[in-house]
Protein backbone atom coordinates (compact mmCIF):
# COMPACT_ATOMS: atom_id res chain seq x y z
CA UNK A 1 0.00 0.00 0.00
CA UNK A 2 2.98 2.39 0.78
CA UNK A 3 4.51 1.65 -2.25
CA UNK A 4 1.33 2.50 -4.08
CA UNK A 5 1.15 5.68 -2.80
CA UNK A 6 4.65 6.81 -3.15
CA UNK A 7 4.13 5.99 -6.89
CA UNK A 8 0.91 8.36 -7.12
CA UNK A 9 2.83 11.12 -5.40
CA UNK A 10 6.02 10.71 -7.72
CA UNK A 11 3.28 11.11 -10.73
CA UNK A 12 1.94 13.78 -9.17
CA UNK A 13 5.34 15.27 -8.49
CA UNK A 14 6.43 15.10 -12.34
CA UNK A 15 4.65 18.39 -13.04
CA UNK A 16 5.86 19.96 -10.48
CA UNK A 17 9.68 19.01 -10.82
CA UNK A 18 9.53 20.11 -14.03
CA UNK A 19 8.34 23.68 -13.54
CA UNK A 20 10.42 24.23 -10.72
CA UNK A 21 13.78 23.08 -12.42
CA UNK A 22 12.56 24.75 -15.90
CA UNK A 23 14.48 28.02 -14.54
CA UNK A 24 17.62 25.60 -14.51
CA UNK A 25 16.98 24.84 -17.90
CA UNK A 26 17.49 21.28 -17.20
CA UNK A 27 14.16 19.28 -17.38
CA UNK A 28 13.91 20.03 -20.62
CA UNK A 29 15.65 16.87 -20.99
CA UNK A 30 12.66 14.85 -20.77
CA UNK A 31 9.68 16.91 -20.68
CA UNK A 32 10.02 17.64 -24.57
CA UNK A 33 9.01 14.42 -27.05
CA UNK A 34 11.82 15.32 -29.40
CA UNK A 35 13.92 15.43 -26.56
CA UNK A 36 15.75 12.29 -24.26
CA UNK A 37 13.31 11.06 -21.85
CA UNK A 38 17.07 11.19 -19.62
CA UNK A 39 17.88 13.52 -16.99
CA UNK A 40 21.19 15.73 -16.24
CA UNK A 41 22.75 13.80 -13.30
CA UNK A 42 22.78 16.53 -11.53
CA UNK A 43 18.66 17.77 -11.18
CA UNK A 44 18.31 20.61 -9.39
CA UNK A 45 17.33 19.97 -5.51
CA UNK A 46 13.85 21.35 -6.51
CA UNK A 47 12.39 18.98 -2.99
CA UNK A 48 15.06 19.35 -0.74
CA UNK A 49 13.03 20.54 1.73
CA UNK A 50 9.87 18.44 0.73
CA UNK A 51 8.78 15.37 3.75
CA UNK A 52 10.16 12.90 1.74
CA UNK A 53 13.67 13.39 1.88
CA UNK A 54 13.05 12.57 5.80
CA UNK A 55 12.24 8.75 5.00
CA UNK A 56 13.99 6.23 7.09
CA UNK A 57 16.66 5.02 4.92
CA UNK A 58 15.79 0.87 5.30
CA UNK A 59 12.35 2.00 3.76
CA UNK A 60 14.15 4.60 1.23
CA UNK A 61 16.11 1.82 0.10
CA UNK A 62 13.12 -0.94 -0.13
CA UNK A 63 11.00 1.72 -2.10
CA UNK A 64 13.47 2.58 -4.47
CA UNK A 65 14.48 -0.90 -5.22
CA UNK A 66 11.14 -2.15 -5.88
CA UNK A 67 10.45 0.67 -8.46
CA UNK A 68 13.68 0.08 -10.08
CA UNK A 69 12.84 -3.81 -10.34
CA UNK A 70 9.27 -3.34 -11.74
CA UNK A 71 10.34 -0.68 -14.34
CA UNK A 72 11.85 -2.49 -16.78
CA UNK A 73 11.12 -0.67 -20.28
CA UNK A 74 10.00 2.95 -21.27
CA UNK A 75 8.06 4.74 -21.28
CA UNK A 76 7.19 3.37 -17.60
CA UNK A 77 10.91 3.12 -16.41
CA UNK A 78 11.22 7.33 -16.24
CA UNK A 79 9.45 6.40 -12.51
CA UNK A 80 13.11 5.46 -11.96
CA UNK A 81 14.14 9.10 -12.60
CA UNK A 82 11.41 11.00 -10.77
CA UNK A 83 12.89 8.94 -8.32
CA UNK A 84 16.67 10.43 -8.37
CA UNK A 85 14.96 13.98 -8.95
CA UNK A 86 13.19 14.44 -5.81
CA UNK A 87 16.01 15.62 -3.83
CA UNK A 88 19.67 14.63 -2.88
CA UNK A 89 19.19 11.68 -0.73
CA UNK A 90 16.58 10.17 -3.00
CA UNK A 91 19.62 10.43 -6.00
CA UNK A 92 22.44 9.00 -4.26
CA UNK A 93 20.43 5.83 -3.31
CA UNK A 94 18.90 6.05 -7.04
CA UNK A 95 22.56 5.98 -8.76
CA UNK A 96 23.87 3.36 -5.77
CA UNK A 97 20.85 0.31 -7.07
CA UNK A 98 20.60 1.40 -10.85
CA UNK A 99 22.80 -0.53 -12.09
CA UNK A 100 25.19 0.03 -15.56
CA UNK A 101 24.02 -1.49 -19.00
CA UNK A 102 26.69 -4.34 -18.89
CA UNK A 103 25.02 -5.51 -15.64
CA UNK A 104 21.43 -5.03 -16.37
CA UNK A 105 21.02 -3.84 -20.21
CA UNK A 106 18.88 -1.06 -19.05
CA UNK A 107 19.30 2.72 -20.13
CA UNK A 108 18.50 5.11 -17.59
CA UNK A 109 20.66 8.35 -16.97
CA UNK A 110 22.12 9.76 -19.76
CA UNK A 111 26.08 8.08 -18.44
CA UNK A 112 24.20 5.06 -19.84
CA UNK A 113 24.82 6.37 -22.93
CA UNK A 114 28.75 6.27 -22.59
CA UNK A 115 28.93 3.23 -20.70
CA UNK A 116 29.37 -0.33 -22.79
CA UNK A 117 26.30 -2.75 -23.59
CA UNK A 118 25.49 -5.97 -22.07
CA UNK A 119 28.13 -8.68 -22.99
CA UNK A 120 25.05 -11.53 -23.58
CA UNK A 121 22.08 -9.56 -25.33
CA UNK A 122 22.15 -6.25 -27.71
CA UNK A 123 20.50 -3.62 -26.98
CA UNK A 124 18.25 -2.44 -29.76
CA UNK A 125 17.24 0.44 -31.20
CA UNK A 126 16.53 2.11 -34.31
CA UNK A 127 17.55 5.68 -36.35
CA UNK A 128 14.87 7.79 -38.29
CA UNK A 129 16.64 10.22 -40.60
CA UNK A 130 15.53 13.25 -41.69
CA UNK A 131 16.15 14.19 -45.07
CA UNK A 132 15.03 17.89 -44.98
CA UNK A 133 16.73 19.03 -41.77
CA UNK A 134 19.91 16.94 -42.47
CA UNK A 135 19.10 15.14 -38.20
CA UNK A 136 19.38 11.46 -37.20
CA UNK A 137 17.24 10.73 -34.08
CA UNK A 138 18.33 7.43 -32.15
CA UNK A 139 15.14 6.18 -30.42
CA UNK A 140 15.45 2.78 -28.03
CA UNK A 141 13.19 0.27 -28.97
CA UNK A 142 12.63 -2.39 -31.32
CA UNK A 143 10.83 -0.52 -34.21
CA UNK A 144 8.91 2.57 -34.09
CA UNK A 145 5.72 2.77 -32.39
CA UNK A 146 2.53 4.45 -33.63
CA UNK A 147 2.29 6.28 -31.06
CA UNK A 148 4.72 9.37 -29.98
CA UNK A 149 6.19 7.82 -26.49
CA UNK A 150 9.22 6.47 -28.28
CA UNK A 151 12.48 7.16 -25.99
CA UNK A 152 15.21 9.39 -27.52
CA UNK A 153 18.51 8.48 -27.22
CA UNK A 154 20.67 10.62 -29.22
CA UNK A 155 20.42 12.92 -32.26
CA UNK A 156 22.90 13.80 -34.33
CA UNK A 157 23.17 16.84 -37.51
CA UNK A 158 25.11 16.78 -40.57
CA UNK A 159 27.03 20.00 -41.41
CA UNK A 160 28.91 20.10 -44.71
CA UNK A 161 31.81 22.22 -44.71
CA UNK A 162 34.24 22.95 -47.48
CA UNK A 163 37.04 20.10 -46.51
CA UNK A 164 34.67 18.10 -44.36
CA UNK A 165 31.52 16.83 -42.92
CA UNK A 166 30.45 16.69 -39.22
CA UNK A 167 27.90 14.99 -37.47
CA UNK A 168 27.25 16.82 -34.64
CA UNK A 169 25.83 14.62 -31.05
CA UNK A 170 23.45 15.71 -28.99
CA UNK A 171 20.97 14.75 -26.01
CA UNK A 172 18.35 16.77 -27.80
CA UNK A 173 16.75 17.06 -31.29
CA UNK A 174 16.48 20.78 -31.09
CA UNK A 175 19.67 21.59 -29.57
CA UNK A 176 22.98 20.94 -31.78
CA UNK A 177 25.08 24.24 -30.27
CA UNK A 178 28.68 22.77 -28.83
CA UNK A 179 28.40 24.99 -26.26
CA UNK A 180 25.20 23.61 -24.52
CA UNK A 181 25.28 21.07 -21.95
CA UNK A 182 23.67 18.58 -24.39
CA UNK A 183 26.47 18.44 -26.85
CA UNK A 184 27.89 14.63 -26.48
CA UNK A 185 30.71 14.81 -29.10
CA UNK A 186 30.48 14.48 -33.25
CA UNK A 187 31.89 12.75 -36.24
CA UNK A 188 33.92 14.27 -38.59
CA UNK A 189 35.25 13.06 -41.85
CA UNK A 190 37.90 13.57 -44.45
CA UNK A 191 37.46 15.13 -48.09
CA UNK A 192 36.40 11.97 -49.68
CA UNK A 193 34.48 10.47 -46.41
CA UNK A 194 36.56 8.08 -46.73
CA UNK A 195 37.94 8.65 -43.00
CA UNK A 196 36.31 9.11 -39.97
CA UNK A 197 37.11 10.69 -36.37
CA UNK A 198 35.05 10.17 -33.00
CA UNK A 199 35.32 12.78 -30.80
CA UNK A 200 34.16 13.01 -27.04
CA UNK A 201 32.97 15.84 -25.07
CA UNK A 202 34.74 14.18 -22.77
CA UNK A 203 38.14 12.21 -22.28
CA UNK A 204 38.04 8.72 -21.40
CA UNK A 205 37.56 7.85 -17.79
CA UNK A 206 41.02 5.96 -17.20
CA UNK A 207 43.29 7.76 -19.52
CA UNK A 208 46.34 8.69 -18.03
CA UNK A 209 47.75 11.02 -20.48
CA UNK A 210 46.52 14.71 -21.39
CA UNK A 211 44.56 13.91 -24.72
CA UNK A 212 45.16 17.03 -26.84
CA UNK A 213 42.65 17.72 -29.54
CA UNK A 214 41.12 21.28 -30.42
CA UNK A 215 39.33 23.36 -28.63
CA UNK A 216 35.59 23.82 -29.14
CA UNK A 217 35.65 27.30 -27.79
CA UNK A 218 37.93 29.48 -25.20
CA UNK A 219 37.29 29.05 -22.00
CA UNK A 220 35.89 32.71 -21.58
CA UNK A 221 32.95 31.95 -23.83
CA UNK A 222 31.08 29.68 -21.93
CA UNK A 223 29.89 28.46 -17.88
CA UNK A 224 33.45 27.31 -16.57
CA UNK A 225 31.37 24.09 -15.77
CA UNK A 226 31.25 22.78 -19.38
CA UNK A 227 33.90 20.97 -20.95
CA UNK A 228 35.25 23.21 -23.79
CA UNK A 229 37.44 20.53 -25.59
CA UNK A 230 36.95 17.63 -28.56
CA UNK A 231 38.68 14.46 -27.65
CA UNK A 232 39.27 11.76 -30.23
CA UNK A 233 38.41 8.22 -29.23
CA UNK A 234 38.32 6.36 -31.93
CA UNK A 235 38.75 6.35 -36.29
CA UNK A 236 36.15 4.58 -39.07
CA UNK A 237 38.05 4.06 -41.96
CA UNK A 238 36.74 3.09 -45.57
CA UNK A 239 38.53 0.86 -47.71
CA UNK A 240 38.58 2.48 -51.17
CA UNK A 241 37.36 0.43 -54.33
CA UNK A 242 39.65 1.70 -57.11
CA UNK A 243 39.19 -0.85 -59.40
CA UNK A 244 35.02 -0.46 -59.04
CA UNK A 245 34.79 -4.66 -58.55
CA UNK A 246 31.80 -6.17 -56.88
CA UNK A 247 30.88 -5.76 -53.56
CA UNK A 248 30.06 -3.92 -50.26
CA UNK A 249 32.06 -1.66 -48.45
CA UNK A 250 34.63 -2.78 -46.07
CA UNK A 251 35.16 -0.56 -42.77
CA UNK A 252 37.36 -0.54 -40.16
CA UNK A 253 36.95 1.32 -36.79
CA UNK A 254 39.86 1.00 -34.33
CA UNK A 255 38.67 2.23 -30.83
CA UNK A 256 41.64 3.71 -28.99
CA UNK A 257 39.50 4.12 -25.54
CA UNK A 258 38.70 0.57 -25.37
CA UNK A 259 41.60 -1.84 -25.39
CA UNK A 260 41.55 -5.20 -26.97
CA UNK A 261 42.24 -7.03 -23.85
CA UNK A 262 38.16 -5.69 -23.15
CA UNK A 263 36.98 -8.78 -25.42
CA UNK A 264 38.93 -11.23 -23.65
CA UNK A 265 37.91 -13.95 -21.00
CA UNK A 266 38.37 -11.91 -17.64
CA UNK A 267 38.78 -8.32 -19.67
CA UNK A 268 36.90 -5.17 -19.05
CA UNK A 269 35.79 -2.00 -20.89
CA UNK A 270 36.22 1.56 -19.31
CA UNK A 271 33.00 2.82 -17.82
CA UNK A 272 32.28 5.90 -16.85
CA UNK A 273 30.45 7.04 -14.18
CA UNK A 274 29.52 10.30 -14.44
CA UNK A 275 29.24 12.87 -17.38
CA UNK A 276 32.56 15.48 -17.05
CA UNK A 277 30.47 18.92 -16.43
CA UNK A 278 33.56 21.08 -15.69
CA UNK A 279 36.08 22.67 -17.35
CA UNK A 280 39.86 21.15 -17.27
CA UNK A 281 41.79 24.22 -15.69
CA UNK A 282 44.92 22.61 -16.91
CA UNK A 283 44.40 22.83 -19.96
CA UNK A 284 45.96 25.85 -21.80
CA UNK A 285 44.04 28.56 -23.63
CA UNK A 286 44.43 28.39 -27.27
CA UNK A 287 46.78 31.33 -29.34
CA UNK A 288 45.71 34.11 -30.01
CA UNK A 289 46.37 37.29 -32.43
CA UNK A 290 46.46 40.81 -31.66
CA UNK A 291 45.55 40.33 -28.25
CA UNK A 292 42.13 39.02 -29.26
CA UNK A 293 41.09 35.65 -27.46
CA UNK A 294 39.15 33.21 -30.76
CA UNK A 295 36.02 32.72 -30.25
CA UNK A 296 35.31 29.15 -31.46
CA UNK A 297 37.29 26.11 -33.03
CA UNK A 298 34.56 24.27 -34.38
CA UNK A 299 35.52 24.13 -38.37
CA UNK A 300 39.48 23.32 -38.87
CA UNK A 301 40.79 19.98 -39.08
CA UNK A 302 42.14 18.73 -35.28
CA UNK A 303 46.23 18.42 -35.47
CA UNK A 304 47.62 14.86 -34.47
CA UNK A 305 45.97 13.14 -32.04
CA UNK A 306 47.94 11.48 -28.99
CA UNK A 307 46.77 7.73 -28.62
CA UNK A 308 43.61 8.04 -26.06
CA UNK A 309 45.12 4.98 -24.12
CA UNK A 310 48.33 4.44 -21.60
CA UNK A 311 51.42 2.34 -22.29
CA UNK A 312 49.60 -0.39 -19.58
CA UNK A 313 46.56 -0.73 -21.64
CA UNK A 314 47.98 -2.79 -24.84
CA UNK A 315 46.23 -2.44 -28.03
CA UNK A 316 43.35 -0.77 -28.64
CA UNK A 317 40.18 -2.54 -30.18
CA UNK A 318 39.84 -3.18 -33.86
CA UNK A 319 36.59 -3.84 -35.34
CA UNK A 320 35.92 -4.83 -38.99
CA UNK A 321 32.64 -5.77 -40.84
CA UNK A 322 31.66 -9.57 -41.23
CA UNK A 323 32.76 -10.38 -44.55
CA UNK A 324 29.08 -11.38 -46.28
CA UNK A 325 28.13 -14.40 -49.02
CA UNK A 326 27.12 -14.34 -52.03
CA UNK A 327 23.49 -15.92 -52.97
CA UNK A 328 23.60 -17.09 -56.02
CA UNK A 329 19.37 -17.61 -56.60
CA UNK A 330 18.87 -13.85 -55.10
CA UNK A 331 22.22 -12.56 -57.17
CA UNK A 332 22.93 -10.22 -54.17
CA UNK A 333 25.11 -10.20 -51.03
CA UNK A 334 23.61 -11.84 -47.89
CA UNK A 335 24.48 -11.48 -44.14
CA UNK A 336 22.47 -13.11 -41.13
CA UNK A 337 20.40 -10.27 -39.59
CA UNK A 338 18.53 -12.51 -37.76
CA UNK A 339 15.19 -10.75 -39.14
CA UNK A 340 16.51 -7.21 -37.89
CA UNK A 341 17.09 -5.81 -41.53
CA UNK A 342 14.66 -6.76 -44.24
CA UNK A 343 15.58 -4.17 -46.78
CA UNK A 344 18.72 -4.16 -49.56
CA UNK A 345 20.80 -1.29 -49.03
CA UNK A 346 24.70 -0.76 -49.53
CA UNK A 347 24.36 1.08 -45.97
CA UNK A 348 23.93 -2.88 -44.24
CA UNK A 349 26.89 -3.89 -42.04
CA UNK A 350 27.79 -5.94 -39.33
CA UNK A 351 30.99 -5.60 -37.51
CA UNK A 352 33.01 -8.42 -35.41
CA UNK A 353 36.23 -8.24 -33.64
CA UNK A 354 39.59 -7.70 -35.66
CA UNK A 355 42.37 -9.40 -33.67
CA UNK A 356 45.65 -11.52 -34.17
CA UNK A 357 46.15 -14.89 -32.82
CA UNK A 358 48.04 -13.58 -29.98
CA UNK A 359 45.86 -11.89 -28.21
CA UNK A 360 43.87 -15.31 -27.04
CA UNK A 361 40.50 -14.61 -28.35
CA UNK A 362 38.16 -17.44 -28.98
CA UNK A 363 37.07 -18.19 -31.98
CA UNK A 364 32.98 -17.70 -30.83
CA UNK A 365 34.29 -14.57 -29.74
CA UNK A 366 36.00 -13.29 -32.86
CA UNK A 367 32.37 -14.35 -34.72
CA UNK A 368 29.97 -12.19 -32.05
CA UNK A 369 28.75 -9.49 -33.33
CA UNK A 370 29.62 -6.29 -31.58
CA UNK A 371 27.09 -3.70 -33.60
CA UNK A 372 24.84 -4.48 -36.44
CA UNK A 373 23.40 -1.94 -38.83
CA UNK A 374 20.13 -2.05 -41.44
CA UNK A 375 17.65 -0.68 -43.30
CA UNK A 376 13.72 -1.48 -42.52
CA UNK A 377 11.93 1.18 -44.34
CA UNK A 378 12.16 4.62 -46.02
CA UNK A 379 14.56 6.55 -43.60
CA UNK A 380 14.26 3.90 -40.83
CA UNK A 381 17.30 1.37 -39.93
CA UNK A 382 18.02 -0.57 -36.91
CA UNK A 383 21.29 -0.15 -34.84
CA UNK A 384 21.91 -2.98 -32.50
CA UNK A 385 25.21 -2.81 -30.38
CA UNK A 386 26.50 -4.75 -27.25
CA UNK A 387 29.66 -4.74 -25.22
CA UNK A 388 32.20 -3.47 -25.30
CA UNK A 389 30.64 -0.73 -27.55
CA UNK A 390 28.39 2.10 -25.36
CA UNK A 391 25.36 3.74 -27.41
CA UNK A 392 27.36 6.74 -28.03
CA UNK A 393 29.97 5.14 -30.04
CA UNK A 394 27.80 2.65 -31.81
CA UNK A 395 25.21 5.61 -33.11
CA UNK A 396 28.75 7.68 -33.76
CA UNK A 397 29.98 4.65 -36.28
CA UNK A 398 26.63 3.78 -37.79
CA UNK A 399 26.40 7.73 -38.74
CA UNK A 400 29.73 6.99 -41.00
CA UNK A 401 27.74 5.11 -43.33
CA UNK A 402 25.27 7.79 -44.05
CA UNK A 403 28.11 9.80 -45.84
CA UNK A 404 28.60 9.72 -49.22
CA UNK A 405 31.36 7.64 -50.54
CA UNK A 406 31.61 7.27 -54.24
CA UNK A 407 35.19 6.03 -53.86
CA UNK A 408 34.33 3.41 -52.00
CA UNK A 409 31.13 1.66 -53.89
Amino acid sequence: MLLKIMMRELKEMKDGIGNISKRGGESKLWRSRTRSHVVPDQPQECAEQSPWSNLPLELLLDIIHRVEESETAWPARAAVVFCAAVCRSWREITKEIVKTPEQCGRLTFPISLKQPGPRESPIQCYIRRDRATSTYLLFYGLVPSEGEGDKLLLAARKVRRATCTDFVISLAADDFARASYTYVGKLRSNFLGTKFTVYDSQPPCDSMIPLTTHRRFHSKQVSPRLPACNYSIGSITYELNVLRTRGPRRMHCVLHSIPVSAIQEGGTAPTPLALLQFFDEQLSPLPSSKGKQPLMDTSSPSPAVTPLYSPDSGEPLTLKNKAPRWHEQLQCWCLNFKGRVTVASVKNFQLVAAVEPEHNVSPEDQEKVILQFGKIGMDIFTMDYQYPLSAFQAFAICLSSFDTKPACE
